[in-house]
């Protein structure tokens, strides 16, 4: 049986249609607020978790443990600096033939899927390596 959305979740879900990038709990929060639509941050999170398990939206956690949210649109991969934080986009799916084994022989219905790499970005690897020299020189 399907549910039907509050108003609340519908706010949140046209507010994430209008942008074009993963957004927090708590910048939904302000949005909403600064649009006079206000709601209640427990209500943002309750809102959130009942779309994301609609399979209407997706999060993505952040290496420093926050959650970005935003439309399925398509499966999202990134390379993300442990050290900087940076987000690098990666443009290609290793993992579609996968999923749809996966879907089949469980019969599970996938809507979408991540996939992220940690480490660090060129400039915190250079940043990293002048700092070990310099340690070593002292």
């Amino acid at each position: 049986m399907k549910t039907q959305r509050t108003r609340s979740s519908n706010r949140i879900l046209n507010l994430l249609k209008t942008l074009n990038r993963g957004i927090s709990a708590q910048e939904i929060y302000l949005e909403l607020r600064q649009s006079s639509q206000s709601m209640g941050l427990a209500t943002v999170y309750r809102a959130l978790e009942a779309l994301k398990l609609e399979g209407a939206i997706q999060a993505r956690t952040l290496a420093n443990g926050e959650s970005l949210y935003s439309c399925v649109q398509e499966d999202k991969h990134h390379l993300t600096c442990l050290q900087c934080g940076v987000s690098i986009a990666i443009h290609q799916c290793p993992v579609h033939e996968l999923e749809t084994q996966l879907q089949k022989s469980h019969q599970f219905k996938i809507y979408y899927h991540t996939l992220e790499f940690f480490g660090l970005c060129d400039r915190c690897t250079e940043a990293q390596a002048v700092s070990d020299e310099i340690n070593v020189d002292i």
